[in-house]
């Protein structure tokens, strides 16, 4: 710089997917979807079962798609077909329309088997895929390569660098290739970052999507929304009105043969570090400039990056009886199941508002939700205290719904007061609407290059931040998980960091959701 002067330096233009342009090279090419680990329990439950309705719904067209399945099983064509033909469509809400699509949808799949660290079987794999874009007449560069690793991370690295030696688009001419990979990202912080360098050295943040099935439900993604769409939210959704924030998930059932697997994470890693966190985010976050993804994202680690440490005295694990039970879990094992513990954001929003995250497997219920719980109401002339203060819940799963605890006065001619509530139940409201699984709507994001609901990697690194070290210290024994019987709310403690928090239990208040 000159003295006495500016300068004034052109910043490097930054083409990046989630800030796509109307300049942008229009997409013109056929379709590849490669769904690597296709003979497992994940990819025949959710992933093929996720394109097929994309596929009937009109967004996958038989006329430029096509889905390759790679796998190390031996198996053909067809056997790949007869293993997920079954989870297509379930049961109950099957139509006729639906069965009539299914061996349409079969046909556009094509099984290639190899390992996942030979540049044999990615050849073989890329001579398919290739032949496939020929026959669609595709510009070489032009076509799009989706590849799903519903793989352990273990192979995450060696996969991701088959890929990129041996399956890439040529050029640039329109086209692209994008990976989506499947938590864990990580155990701890330093696998987390040495996962995220294995994969960055290969591709660019914009071709890599960390996804969060919790991001892709409809109640989650309503949350910007409510948020900021609504001018009655806006001056409330503060430390001054809020007293505290609950966000839930229980499952009524155990590990159910996952018990070796489950037993090298617990319930902590599982749940609270990447689902519940990806919720407290969007419940907690600042108003983003834009919709775009990176602004989105942007406002989503200053939240993370704001949570105090934790606080061993704020933290109530649990383990269900029975659990070691399970050959593959270790007799003594100290595993939590189960966890209560309360986050603290330190900033000018939430000082002082406890967010109490909460996640138990063999309880006795199945639910997964937000409970916003306000403070009490000042010089309360009704004296209606005891019975409960007002609260905002947004029921996530099942019976999707959300709803507004709130005091009214009892029918009748005495001025007495009770708690209701103003309900909005999804399958009243909507019965004609068929709400989308988690996997479809994030499947059509990655195919249409929006990463809003996908998981940056500074913001991996934020969250794994917050948790490392206490996971670490439950890995050395220093926390211990308490018993508790299977079909409870879990270990008594827990109702009591509750209180200690703040929360106030209704008295006799249970919201029932509405029959059509």
């Amino acid at each position: 710089m000159e003295s006495g002067g500016w300068h004034v330096e052109k910043r490097a233009s930054l083409r990046n997917d989630s800030f796509s342009g109307e300049d942008n090279v229009p997409e013109t090419g056929c379709l590849s979807i490669i769904v690597l680990g296709a003979s497992g329990d994940l990819a025949k439950k959710k992933t093929f079962p996720a394109l097929f309705h994309l596929f009937i719904q009109g967004f996958l067209l038989s006329n430029e798609v096509h889905i390759f399945g790679y796998a190390r099983s031996k198996i053909s064509d067809d056997d790949l077909r007869d293993r997920i033909r079954g989870y297509l469509v379930k049961g109950k809400t099957a139509d006729s329309k639906q069965l009539e699509e299914v061996p349409k949808f079969l046909q556009l799949i094509k099984y290639v088997s190899g390992s996942y660290d030979s540049a044999e079987g990615f050849q073989k794999l890329d001579k398919e895929i290739s032949e496939h874009e020929v026959l669609k007449n595709s510009i070489e560069g032009s076509s799009r390569r989706l590849f799903y690793l519903a793989l352990p991370p273990s192979v995450y690295p060696s996969v991701c660098k088959m890929i990129k030696h041996y399956c890439m688009n040529k050029s640039d001419l329109g086209g692209w290739t994008r990976i989506v990979v499947e938590k864990p990202f990580g155990k701890d912080l330093a696998s987390a970052e040495t996962l995220s360098s294995q994969i960055g050295e290969l591709f660019d943040e914009p071709q890599i999507y960390r996804i969060d099935h919790y991001l892709g439900k409809e109640l989650v993604q309503n949350l910007l929304v409510l948020r900021f769409a609504n001018r009655f939210f806006m001056p409330l959704w503060n430390r001054d009105n809020i007293d505290n924030v609950q966000i839930v998930f229980r499952e009524d059932f155990g590990t159910e043969g996952r018990g070796g697997y489950f037993d090298q994470y617990g319930i902590i890693r599982d749940i609270i570090q990447n689902h519940l966190l990806q919720v407290l985010c969007l419940v907690a976050m600042e108003r983003p400039i834009s919709l775009k993804p990176e602004h989105v994202r942007d406002e989503k680690v200053k939240v993370l990056q704001s949570v105090l440490p934790i606080n061993d005295e704020e933290v109530v694990l649990g383990q269900y009886e029975g659990y070691t039970d399970d050959p593959t879990v270790p007799d003594h094992s100290n595993t939590p199941t189960f966890a209560t513990m309360v986050l603290r954001i330190h900033n000018e929003r939430w000082e002082g508002v406890p967010f109490i995250m909460k996640a138990g497997k063999a309880l006795n219920s199945r639910k997964a939700e937000i409970r916003v719980q306000f403070k009490d109401v000042p010089g309360d002339i009704f004296k209606c205290k005891k019975q409960g203060r007002n609260e905002f819940v947004i029921r996530l799963q099942p019976s999707e719904a959300m709803y507004m605890k709130l005091m009214v006065k009892t029918p009748g001619l005495e001025m007495s007061t009770v708690q209701s509530e103003l309900d909005l139940s999804y399958r009243q409201r909507y019965q004609d609407i068929i709400i989308p699984e988690a996997y479809e709507r994030l499947i059509l994001d990655t195919i249409k290059g929006d990463q809003q609901h996908f998981v940056r990697r500074d913001e991996l690194k934020a969250a794994w931040e917050i948790f490392t070290p206490l996971l670490h210290r439950i890995d050395k024994g220093e926390l211990k998980s308490l018993p508790y019987k299977k079909g409870s709310r879990g270990p008594v403690k827990a109702d009591e960091l509750l209180e200690k928090a703040g929360y106030v239990q209704s008295d006799g208040y249970i919201w029932i959701p509405p029959t059509l």
